[in-house]
């Protein structure tokens, strides 16, 4: 599978660079980071940290058998002179036993058709379908002719933050996670009040917001610590 995606990446770059110079100016190619969109999402980020929570009882419950093996294992050697053959290996054989359900818990749980491995497919599948309906989107808008995925296998020597539309994609899915949670007339106009503003826009916006906060927790800070002192001259009195 990865080999078929190189050549199809490799067919598509050479395409592109095998235009002349002339064609090569009209051509528009953006690319989004599917990694730092996925970081970004917060429903991805949610399911992500219930997926590590499942991840680490498997972890868990995978050592806390093997330390019962390596005590089996341990037990029976301290006991080996005073068993029997058939006892010996009776012994050996339900090591063994043991040793092959927890390697069937371990295929079972990380392996390639594995628990991990399908959860995570569930996990990105939605986020992934978000992203690639927001792209068809923007791609038309913007009209660019070819949009690649800069973490995917395709190597990508340079590439300009101009034609980077992973914001675009992020905003675009954020706007479309709020539109199914609207409900009053207040909130659908605030919401396509907020529709109107560009990238740039928003960004400008939110900087504002985290300026406004961060000046906020200061002031807190400042109060707070303002009251301590006052409190322990008044307690020293």
């Amino acid at each position: 599978m990865r080999m078929k995606t190189n050549v199809i990446f490799l067919s598509i770059a050479l395409l592109i660079f095998g235009l002349t110079a002339e064609a090569q100016r009209s051509i528009r190619i953006g690319y989004v980071d599917m990694n730092y969109i996925l970081e970004n999402v917060p429903e991805y980020q949610e399911a992500q940290a219930q997926l590590d929570k499942r991840v680490a009882d498997w972890k868990t419950e995978i050592e806390k058998r093997t330390k019962e093996i390596d005590q089996m294992k341990k037990a029976l050697e301290n006991e080996r002179v005073l068993l029997t053959q058939e006892l010996i290996k009776e012994r050996e054989d339900e090591i063994k036993f043991v040793e092959n359900e927890v390697l069937q818990y371990q295929q079972k749980r990380f392996g390639p058709e594995g628990d991990l491995m399908k959860q995570r497919s569930i996990l990105v599948e939605p986020i992934q379908d978000q992203v690639f309906n927001a792209v068809q989107e923007i791609a038309e808008a913007r009209q660019y002719d070819f949009v690649l995925d800069k973490s995917s296998d395709l190597v990508m020597l340079y590439a300009n933050k101009r034609h980077d539309i992973s914001d675009q994609i992020l905003l675009s899915i954020k706007r479309s996670s709020k539109r199914t949670q609207v409900n009053s007339r207040a909130d659908k106009e605030e919401l396509k009040r907020d529709e109107a503003l560009t990238l740039d826009q928003v960004n400008e916006r939110e900087e504002r917001e985290a300026e406004a906060q961060a000046q906020q927790t200061e002031r807190e800070q400042i109060i707070a610590e303002r009251k301590a002192t006052r409190d322990s001259i008044q307690a020293a009195r």
